[in-house]
């Protein structure tokens, strides 16, 4: 009688262990993150696809998932492989075109509302590009250079890259939205701000 009781009480909050929201984010193990992933209904992993995934459309509507060890940015030696440092998520459509609006909603049906949340909430602790570095680009000829458009935030949770590529006279096709450790942050600022 008591096994059914507990059960019956429990029942309830059983679902709650098993929706969409965020179970599993940058700081947690490599083993969590790919449980979540298993169980996600927008991610689920196809066959031998673990902390890749990839789905496509057609040829012109591409979306990606990466969950990786390493922190965003150049590649330096890294220690603990156990634990998941960056969540990215990218997409290209050159149907409808790209927009940060499109990524943060992306990040909501991702993570759920707590995450989407934290990211409106943060703090924008770099923005670019800046009038200087879209002069330096046109002089150097470097059109993808001048066309990316990013912020950086900081939330309470977590920080957040957003990115997408905007010709000066065009709509932006591609774009990326990246979930990160708060420590890993400035590290990638400053190879941001030294593009």
């Amino acid at each position: 009688m008591l096994n059914k009781r507990l059960i019956c009480w429990l029942l309830p909050f059983t679902f709650l262990a098993f929706t969409d929201n965020a179970l599993a984010l940058p700081g947690q193990s490599t083993e969590e993150v790919g449980a979540w992933l298993k169980g996600h209904a927008t991610l689920k992993p196809n066959r031998g696809e673990r902390f890749f995934i990839q789905r496509s459309d057609t040829a012109a509507q591409r979306f990606t998932f990466q969950a990786s060890v390493l922190p965003p940015g150049a590649v330096g030696f890294l220690r603990d492989r156990s634990k998941i440092r960056t969540e990215r998520l990218a997409m290209y459509d050159a149907i409808n075109g790209m927009s940060f609006e499109r990524l943060q909603e992306s990040l909501r049906v991702i993570y759920g509302l707590d995450i989407y949340q934290d990211f409106k909430r943060a703090q924008v602790i770099y923005e670019y590009p800046n009038e200087s570095a879209i002069n330096s680009a046109r002089l150097a000829r470097t059109p993808i250079r001048e066309a990316l458009r990013g912020q950086l935030r900081m939330g309470d949770r977590f920080a957040y890259w957003i990115e997408i590529a905007k010709p000066k006279d065009g709509k932006a096709f591609t774009g990326q939205m990246t979930v990160l450790l708060k420590s890993d942050i400035d590290k990638l600022e400053a190879e941001l701000r030294n593009r």
